[in-house]
């Protein structure tokens, strides 16, 4: 075991309580994966692993203390501690809980088999729901009832299609499938901002083209994207190298115009930078479709107006489609332009049309138009000829 969870199971030991390792930190322990977040579920109550931790000189963060989570620090690494919870009641979006003391009743509460996995610190696996045999298997199967895992909790109809992305092979689990599919109104009492998550997660796991086909086949994915699905654009950016994150994915699965973009940011809450990343895609994606070719000398201007990532994640969405036809040269520069992550830039201020006696305002917004159509059908040229010729277009766009 790593040296941190070692000092969490040490400084709560005590007599007649258990601490194990639970859930994703197990499973994928035993797929040889490195666990990015570490949980420990405990008998002791939070107070006590608060009490215990400071006794231990580890720094301890009441994270969800009213939950019965604490949050131990060492070596700067966290690792959340949850006393052990039955469910009282359930809504589909919050559960009343209250803290027990039975490791079986907290297996069961948990969503996945391959989630209800636990180790103690004798190095014990302990597996009570057939956990290890579907992970062996590459089946996700939610524990017990597959429709009232989902009544509990309505995120639980995303994280099925996520987890079959990640850790499942072939079809997905039958009764899990139709619980979903039987569940679909429930994705309306979700917030925004938990659907987003998840989608996002499920886009860049392994297998996210077959189950995001899957979301599409069943209707679901028209209910989360309010439109349908690009699916042959997404595959191809799934397979990109290097890699496309999952904003671009998103971006190629759900976005054909500036519209989409708007739209899909006030229904799922996308943050600032996603939003400009979708509108950016949305405006490349414009131009791009319309060209029947790009030739070399056409992307200086394009990176310009449109940035190089934004086209280049586009062009890879869009290929083997009929249009644009992007020739080698093309191809070549827009891998440059993207290596080196920077943009032409006009070479001309509106600075330098005041000094030549422009009145500020709006005689120099249109000489800076007109000097950056000339650039830009130009070819983008930035020599002092070049920057001198520019000039002389603005101030004769901008009049006496």
């Amino acid at each position: 075991m790593q040296e941190g969870v070692q000092a969490c199971l040490a400084t709560l030991a005590a007599e007649g309580e258990e601490t194990r390792l639970v859930g994703g930190c197990v499973r994928d322990a035993l797929l040889g994966v490195i666990a990015s977040d570490i949980d420990l579920t405990t008998t002791l109550r939070p107070e006590a692993v608060m009490a215990r931790a400071r006794t231990a000189g580890l720094k301890a963060v009441p994270t969800g203390i009213e939950h019965g989570t604490v949050t131990l620090v060492v070596a700067g690494r966290p690792h959340e501690v949850t006393t052990l919870r039955e469910d009282v009641e359930t809504d589909g979006r919050h559960a009343v809980v209250r803290f027990g003391r039975d490791f079986f009743r907290d297996a069961e509460r948990r969503d996945f088999t391959i989630n209800a996995l636990s180790l103690d610190a004798e190095g014990r696996l302990h597996d009570t729901t057939g956990g290890v045999a579907d992970l062996a298997a590459g089946r996700v199967r939610f524990i017990g009832d597959a429709a009232t895992r989902i009544r509990e909790d309505a995120l639980r109809l995303l994280r099925f299609f996520r987890f079959h992305a990640r850790y499942g092979r072939g079809a997905p689990d039958a009764e899990g499938l139709a619980a979903a599919i039987a569940a679909r109104d429930s994705l309306d009492r979700l917030s925004r901002e938990r659907v987003r998550a998840e989608v996002l997660k499920l886009l860049v796991a392994p297998r996210a083209v077959d189950a995001v086909a899957s979301l599409s086949e069943t209707g679901l994915l028209l209910r989360i994207l309010g439109g349908v699905g690009e699916l042959g654009r997404l595959a191809r950016c799934a397979a990109a190298e290097p890699p496309l994150d999952a904003t671009a994915r998103f971006a190629a699965l759900a976005v054909r115009t500036g519209e989409d973009a708007e739209r899909l940011q006030a229904d799922l809450r996308l943050s600032r930078n996603e939003q400009a990343r979708l509108s950016g895609y949305a405006a490349a994606l414009a131009v791009l479709h319309d060209r029947p070719e790009i030739e070399g000398g056409d992307v200086p201007a394009l990176v310009a107006t449109y940035g190089a990532e934004p086209l280049r994640e586009v062009l890879i969405a869009l290929t083997g489609e009929p249009r644009p036809r992007v020739t080698p040269e093309a191809s070549t520069a827009l891998d440059r332009a993207a290596a080196s992550g920077t943009r032409p830039v006009l070479p001309v201020t509106g600075a330098d049309l005041v000094a030549r006696g422009v009145p500020p305002g709006r005689a120099v917004g249109a000489g800076l138009r007109a000097a950056r159509n000339l650039w830009l059908a130009s070819g983008c040229p930035e020599d002092a000829a070049a920057r001198e010729r520019l000039i002389a277009r603005a101030l004769e766009a901008a009049g006496p």
